[in-house]
């Protein structure tokens, strides 16, 4: 079956042939970097989607990594977020520019949130409220080491950065920050009187058909492939993150800083449905893509509204980046390729690598342009 991946380059090219290059880049990628194992998610613009995985779910048991296999995403999650953000901001019911205090300033905690009065909802969404992060603070990375089991309110992850000195004024500069996305997400209950993994649920996952997404909202998650963080990790202070399937940690913490896990496939589906207009109009897509710079995440990359905005030697890409201990995950639409592709890894130890996730998943990309 043919399938015209790339007008603008005018060219066809053959499904079967493009896995077999995206396999031979993929296997190959794995033996350079020596991560344990991979998935790769490809979903055309002509309708077609695939996956392939390379190494091993288990290395321990030296389980062969399944292609549907269930890894947590990371700050990819984030999408979600503010696609459910930017739908309400069509129907009118949240305004981008509008300052926080607005809906949730009768929140006990927001009297200490740093620069809390200034902040505007869009500033959350593109990280330049100057919300630091909570989640590599040392007293809270011991305390979700200290008790693994705990069930983590979001105002309780908020009172790690409390009354803290904001590092510049809201608008004024730029840090990523989970923060940012903990607020949001409260902003966005407040305004739906609805939990937000059920506003995620109802809105992008059932629609889209998204069977292969689940919230990762405890230590125990069906399917969930083993994750290797590396000798390194503060959170749990281990390299294995999976122990008999169960978590070393919660990662039910995360919530709207990522708080998913899901397969490269379905990963790669919904980057294609958010980026290609079938979630937000194309008007409001844009708004979404004009980004703010981002130094902390390379040269000339950019951060929008839950979009990290790249330059890349196979043209514009649209997407977002995800890190969880033990997991990395990449999610990426290639508008010149007509493609969205999404790779994950069962290991975060990205000094052990060499090279970033997101720079490989680019590299894989360039077999779609051969």
């Amino acid at each position: 079956m043919k399938i015209l991946l790339a007008a603008g380059l005018g060219f066809l090219a053959d499904v079967s042939s493009l896995r077999t290059r995206l396999q031979r880049d993929l296997d190959a990628l794995r033996v350079e970097r020596g991560f344990p194992g991979a998935t790769l998610g490809v979903a055309l613009d002509g309708g077609d989607s695939f996956a392939l995985a390379t190494g091993l779910a288990d290395r321990e048991k030296e389980i062969a990594m399944p292609a549907d296999a269930l890894l947590l995403q990371g700050s990819v999650g984030k999408t979600y977020v503010a696609a459910v953000a930017l739908q309400l901001a069509d129907e009118g019911q949240l305004e981008l520019d509008a300052r926080i205090a607005t809906y949730v300033g009768d929140a006990p905690w927001f009297a200490r949130l740093p620069n809390g009065p200034d902040i505007t909802v869009r500033m959350l969404m593109n990280h330049t409220s100057g919300l630091v992060r909570y989640e590599f603070q040392e007293a809270f990375t011991k305390d979700l080491t200290a008790h693994p089991d705990k069930t983590w309110q979001p105002p309780e992850l908020l009172e790690y950065i409390l009354g803290r000195t904001a590092p510049f004024a809201a608008g004024a500069g730029w840090e990523y920050s989970d923060t940012n996305y903990i607020v949001l997400a409260l902003v966005v209950e407040k305004v739906t009187a609805k939990r937000l993994d059920a506003l995620i649920r109802a809105r992008l996952l059932i629609p889209l058909e998204l069977g292969r997404t689940v919230p990762s909202d405890r230590r125990r998650i069906d399917g969930l492939c083993p994750g290797y963080a590396g000798p390194e990790n503060p959170f749990g202070g281990v390299d294995a993150m999976l122990v008999d399937g169960t978590m070393v940690i919660n990662p039910q913490f995360e919530w709207a800083g990522g708080g998913y896990a899901s397969s490269a496939e379905d990963l790669a589906c919904w980057m294609r449905a958010l980026q290609g207009g079938r979630i937000v109009d194309r008007v409001r897509l844009a708004e979404a893509r004009r980004g703010v710079d981002a130094p902390l995440l390379g040269p000339g990359v950019k951060y929008g509204l839950g979009v990290i905005v790249l330059d890349t030697p196979v043209g514009a890409a649209y997407g977002h980046s995800g890190f969880f201990p033990g997991y990395c995950a990449e999610a990426y639409t290639f508008p010149r390729l007509r493609a969205s592709l999404a790779l994950q890894i069962n290991s975060s130890d990205i000094k052990k690598m060499g090279e970033t996730p997101r720079s490989m998943l680019v590299r894989l990309a360039g077999a779609l342009a051969r």
